[in-house]
């Protein structure tokens, strides 16, 4: 694991010279490339050098601890770090997963009301309440596109988009059918509910330009022919394929 964080790390100081080389920057198309997987894998380089500097600290700390007058200090410092290095590890385990390439982008949410009435609505907008509480913490933006609110603040279907970095891969777990039970607010006898709610979460699709060269088109004309028939002309264009 650490051999390939010390080459990632590598890359990275490697890509951070040539995102700043003045030739580099005038290719702006070789720029972008190079901007992009820079911000792939800082992410991991960064915990990689938290991780490190840990450890030094750990380290530093332990050269101290046959020092009378430093022993106590040196104690707290050198347990301290040594606790967080586990989690770090952990972490970077995490970082070095191969990432799905729609991880970065921003999602189109729907969430749908299932069984459960009225009361399946209301856990609709809870849901929608939840996603949108977690937008904000990230600092994600979210823009509502379609809603069908109930009479009591609930959702029938409620689709939305959110956009910002690693929103799909963050939310699309979140996909297939949630379950609550419950005594709704709306129930007299105390009674628990079983409710249902459904959530899609698709990541959003980035426009394609395509260009069809005219000499790839082929034009065909038909006209209908008889007494009472009438004159049909339909424009067929079919793309050439060389076989």
């Amino acid at each position: 694991m650490f051999e390939k964080l010390e080459e990632e790390k590598k890359r990275y100081d490697e890509l951070t010279k040539l995102i700043a080389d003045p030739q580099i920057i005038q290719n702006q198309s070789k720029w972008q490339t190079l901007i992009k997987e820079h911000a792939s894998i800082e992410e991991v380089v960064l915990k990689f050098r938290e991780y490190k500097k840990v450890k030094q600290a750990m380290e530093e700390a332990k050269e101290l601890l046959d020092d009378p007058e430093m022993k106590e200090l040196a104690e707290i410092d050198y347990y301290e770090n040594k606790e967080k290095l586990p989690k770090l590890e952990e972490e970077l385990k995490f970082l070095l997963i191969p990432k799905d390439p729609d991880d970065d982008k921003n999602i189109i949410c729907e969430i749908r009301a299932g069984a459960g009435g009225e009361e399946a609505a209301l856990f609709a907008g809870t849901l929608f309440r939840m996603y949108t509480m977690y937008a904000e913490k990230k600092h994600w933006k979210l823009e509502v596109l379609n809603e069908n609110e109930t009479g009591l603040g609930g959702y029938k279907e409620i689709s939305f988009m959110i956009t910002g970095k690693g929103a799909y891969s963050r939310l699309k777990f979140e996909s297939g059918v949630h379950r609550v039970q419950r005594v709704p607010d709306t129930e007299s006898s105390g009674r628990i509910h079983t409710s249902t709610a459904t959530v899609a979460v698709l990541p959003v699709v980035e426009d394609v330009e395509i260009e069809i060269n005219p000499s790839d088109i082929k034009m065909e004309v038909f006209r209908a022919s008889g007494a009472g028939r009438t004159t049909h002309k339909q424009n067929l264009f079919s793309r050439k394929t060389n076989t």
